[in-house]
């Protein structure tokens, strides 16, 4: 089989209640015709899961591994040690090794310094930001100070070279900066395409990350606010890939995947929303670990399919690299595992029933199949009664809102559980954790 040209867009902040194809969209002040179109061509997952929040998730697609193993626990100022250690492989440097060409368009946020920004890490090419979207607030901040402050840069950069700064991130360009990512990816499509060579194209855009401000265009589209334009935007942004893919004449030769990296931010104003599920990003409630996902492959992957089968961000890594033909590291553990044949509708059940749920240091909570086991409780953010003496257990099939601890009646599911907790930790122990901020 010819290698496969991936597209990869990962949404920030986008809860799994705000898409019209998972029960919102118009609800939410903001239809999104464009995703829910993708979404009846391909596959979408009820229960895709990721990291606790940017960082975290961002490492885990990259390295293939949980952020506990790579250091890579939550976001840091600029100035300060952060990212991906040299050591961890991407899945960038993966399929550029298998033969792709490789680009990065948008947030990155796993590593500012050189030696770690995209284009030092398997992309060709990169643009975008190399932390995060809060930071276009500085300028405009009363009393901000750039004298002791990092000023925030949208950057590009290629392999081989430093990265340089264009402009200031601030409250101006966030309003286009998805705008931008989306005409450099359709350059990179069109430039590949008529080089006849496979491509790999991370888009991690910007929306719905606060401060949550739309393009002029769509100021105003909704008549819902500025939540609800950005929504629309990023319909939009997505549907203009999606048209290129389609005029290139490739959709078939190619993997789309559009998906987010965390649940749904919890302040107001830019407050979002889980749908059925309890808690937004920061905790370890169901509304933090489940965010949409869709893969289209035509004539691959059936029109139509939904699943409630477990999936897990770092298995996008092993999937990925198995789709281009790229051999993993043998000389480490990966977390993620291949779900080609499940994607593929070659079998119905997910290569994983389930997995380990760290925030930083701690470990949250373990989901195994229909059962979801708390160590700690903290159903909203800065809420938390800390380490429970008797964990809580749901069945989160017949209670999604985690309401009810049922563990007294069902104590026999401590035990695969457990063991699941005992093996990652063995596997801990015999490849030691990388230390936060650990210098290159």
């Amino acid at each position: 089989m010819p290698q496969p040209n991936i597209v990869l867009i990962v949404a920030d902040n986008l809860g799994w209640g705000e898409l019209g194809c998972y029960g919102g969209g118009a609800l939410r002040g903001a239809p999104t015709p464009r995703i829910d179109q993708l979404a009846r061509q391909g596959l979408l997952l009820h229960n895709f899961n990721v990291e606790s929040d940017c960082v975290p998730t961002r490492s885990a697609l990259m390295s293939g591994r949980h952020p506990i193993r790579t250091g890579c626990l939550q976001s840091v100022p600029p100035g300060l040690p952060q990212g991906l250690t040299r050591w961890e492989i991407t899945l960038a440097q993966l399929l550029s090794q298998a033969g792709y060409a490789t680009a990065h368009f948008g947030k990155w946020h796993l590593g500012d310094v050189e030696g770690r920004y995209p284009s030092d890490r398997g992309f060709d090419e990169w643009y975008g930001i190399p932390r995060t979207t809060d930071e276009s607030q500085f300028t405009s901040s009363v009393g901000f100070d750039p004298s002791v402050v990092d000023l925030p840069y949208i950057m590009e950069g290629r392999a081989g070279q430093p990265s340089r700064q264009v402009r200031v991130y601030d409250l101006e360009s966030r309003r286009t900066i998805d705008e931008q990512l989306v005409e450099r990816s359709v350059d990179f499509m069109q430039r590949n395409v008529a080089a006849q060579r496979p491509f790999f194209m991370y888009l991690p855009l910007v929306h719905l990350h606060f401060p949550t401000l739309p393009h002029q265009d769509f100021a105003g589209s909704t008549g819902n606010g500025d939540f609800a334009d950005s929504m629309a935007e990023m319909d939009h942004r997505v549907g203009q890939v999606m048209d290129e893919v389609e005029r290139l004449g490739i959709a078939e030769d190619t993997l789309f995947i559009f998906c987010s990296d965390n649940g749904p931010e919890f302040r107001a104003p830019y407050r979002g929303t889980a749908g059925p599920w309890t808690g937004t990003y920061h905790t370890a409630m169901e509304g933090s670990l489940r965010v949409p996902f869709i893969a289209r492959w035509p004539g691959r992957i059936g029109a139509g399919r939904t699943s409630n089968e477990i999936v897990h961000v770092t298995d996008l890594y092993t999937t990925l690299a198995g789709v281009a033909g790229a051999a993993l590291p043998q000389d480490r553990p990966i977390d993620g595992v291949d779900q080609l044949p499940f994607f593929l509708g070659e079998q119905d059940k997910s290569a994983r029933e389930g997995f380990p749920f760290y925030i930083k240091n701690e470990l949250r909570a373990v989901k195994w199949r229909d059962w979801k086991l708390h160590f700690y409780w903290e159903p909203a953010v800065n809420e938390g009664k800390g380490k429970l003496e008797s964990p809580y257990l749901f069945n989160i099939t017949r209670d999604p809102k985690e309401e009810t601890d049922v563990l007294v009646f069902n104590t026999w599911v401590m035990g695969p559980i457990l063991k699941m907790v005992q093996a990652f930790n063995a596997s801990a122990a015999a490849h030691p954790h990388t230390s936060p901020g650990k210098p290159d």
